[in-house]
């Protein structure tokens, strides 16, 4: 999606370009290798659209102060994937219930949109798409047959490791204090990663390429530490289907365990893409 008319930040706040790294190119069969994702018709290995989050934080930072990481909310819809390196800037505009986001590369296409919070949203970006969903006829839905609206996870063991933070920090857009030492704060995108590990839990092996479609980070009683051992509980919301993806639409509910409250909700749209199905193949 191309904006004809670079807005900049009038109204707002602004960042400089930064060049996120894509780190995963070596998954092979992944959305994040060169081979794969040509295939499927981009221009090159993909990065995570939950990398693009981190670049989000300073502008939060700088409206909602830090108690932002305690209650605060991140909602994004991904509209054009980006490449290992590729220039990208982010904006914020505040608003009276919620700021407006978006990220730009230096052409001037949109990356991504959505909003952010200080306090639980419930009229966030994913909150609203998700409602505006058409759900998807069961015999259009052959990746993800498997899974069904309301299905259901418990238990599921989540952590982040302090040396996979560590790892992140290499190559982080925003090197924040908050990231480091010894009661390290996760940033967005390693929420996100935690979050992500009860994948398996809700669409299993399923026989496509995925790749984020839209994320949504809700604390409830942040932050999100490293090196702490969380349990998951997941719902599937949604199963809708587009003419290049079939997609679900599902929570990961992260608790700790001592205490049983939930610390945090991350909001997935998975999409998975047909051409890259053999389900969905010219025999199948």
């Amino acid at each position: 999606m191309r904006v004809a008319d670079e807005a900049g930040a009038r109204d707002g706040l602004q960042g400089p370009y930064r060049s996120p790294r894509n780190m995963a190119g070596g998954v092979h069969g992944s959305i994040h290798e060169d081979a794969t994702a040509t295939k499927l018709g981009f221009r090159g290995g993909t990065v995570a659209g939950s990398i693009h989050m981190d670049q989000f934080v300073p502008l939060i930072l700088q409206t909602y102060g830090e108690r932002w990481f305690e209650g605060g909310n991140l909602s994004l819809q991904f509209k054009t994937a980006t490449v290992d390196g590729e220039a990208v800037r982010a904006e914020l505009h505040p608003g009276r219930e919620r700021a407006r986001l978006c990220m730009f590369n230096e052409q001037v296409d949109l990356i991504c949109e959505g909003t952010a919070a200080d306090h639980a949203d419930a009229g966030s970006e994913l909150s609203r798409r998700i409602q505006a969903q058409e759900p998807a006829p069961r015999n259009a839905i052959r990746i993800l047959s498997h899974v069904h609206v309301g299905a259901e996870a418990h238990d599921v063991p989540l952590t982040v490791a302090r040396d996979s933070l560590a790892e992140r920090l290499q190559t982080i857009t925003e090197p924040l204090d908050r990231y480091a030492g010894d009661r390290a704060v996760l940033p967005p995108s390693m929420v996100v990663h935690l979050a992500h590990g009860a994948r398996s839990a809700v669409v299993g092996a399923a026989q496509g390429v995925g790749l984020f479609g839209a994320l949504e980070i809700q604390f409830l009683q942040g932050p999100l530490r490293a090196g702490v051992a969380y349990v998951g509980r997941t719902r599937v919301h949604a199963l809708t289907e587009s003419p290049k993806t079939e997609n679900v639409w599902y929570d990961v509910l992260i608790a700790d365990p001592a205490t049983g409250r939930d610390q945090a909700r991350v909001t997935f749209c998975l999409r998975f893409m047909k051409a890259s199905s053999p389900l969905w193949s010219e025999a199948a």
